[in-house]
């Protein structure tokens, strides 16, 4: 099953990637529409975070196309990707333990005086303090202390900065990897509330997760990834949970995996 994408923010088309012998990518080809939140699904080692990788800059893809608005990109580089509107928050959420919740949403964007002296500049500390509170506090995360070290924080917590974060600053497209895999209830709930704001500001949003019941909430649409290959596309609802449980595992009838060429 293949739904059309009327408005796509992003277009992959024949991805390809290996690491030595192996390859993780064979062939990939998806649509991301605007506002939407798209699940990719998937087991342990089918490709999905390879994909999300050659997608936001971290990994070059080997062949294919990624067209982020309209326009052909390659990115090189996580830092390319975000100057696009791309935006991912990893699985280990790459923050920094011994910095502050501003010092970690302004890593690698800090604000300095005056703006054309760039790292030779004075930094704008309290600037970078007010707009951090302003943003956590309008996206109701509760920290309560945001001078503080993130290894003081609650797992919760943490995410909760790294994917505020990467609101505030995509313009475009939001890539999460499994965002709430190790939290609580409560704190698992903020996260889906920061997805759905995204999702209703126009952001578009990409989502790993092996958590059923997460995507039937959360997404609009679901791509099942197996062995590097794209195998279903569906709907998430309650009726069909079991089709998309038995495409992640290869147990549909008439659905054969194809044999590599040795």
């Amino acid at each position: 099953m293949s739904i059309q994408v009327d408005d796509p923010i992003l277009e992959v088309q024949g991805l390809y990637k290996s690491f030595g012998a192996v390859r993780a990518l064979g062939g990939i080809s998806f649509s991301l529409g605007r506002g939407e939140v798209l699940a990719v699904l998937g087991d342990n080692g089918a490709g999905k975070s390879t994909l999300v990788k050659c997608i936001a800059g971290t990994h070059v893809p080997d062949a294919g196309r990624i067209v982020v608005d309209g326009r052909e990109v390659s990115f090189r580089s996580p830092r390319e990707a975000r100057d696009r509107g791309v935006e991912m928050v990893y699985q280990d959420l790459a923050l920094f333990g011994n910095l502050s919740a501003a010092q970690n949403f302004y890593a690698g964007r800090e604000l300095v005086w005056p703006r054309w002296a760039g790292r030779a500049g004075f930094l704008r500390e309290r600037a970078m303090l007010a707009e951090t509170r302003a943003t956590l506090d309008r996206l109701g995360v509760g920290i309560p202390d945001i001078k503080a070290d993130l290894a003081q924080m609650s797992g919760g917590q943490r995410q909760a900065i790294a994917v505020a974060r990467a609101v505030t600053f995509a313009s475009k497209i939001v890539i999460l990897d499994e965002p709430t895999a190790a939290l609580g209830l409560r704190e698992g709930a903020r996260v889906h509330d920061l997805v759905r704001l995204l999702a209703d500001s126009g952001v578009s949003v990409i989502l790993i997760s092996h958590n059923m019941q997460e995507v039937t909430e959360l997404a609009d649409r679901a791509v099942v990834v197996r062995r590097g290959q794209i195998v279903g596309e569906e709907i998430p609802t309650p009726d069909n949970h079991a089709r998309i449980v038995s495409l992640i595992v290869g147990a549909i009838p008439g659905i054969t995996e194809k044999k590599e060429k040795r």
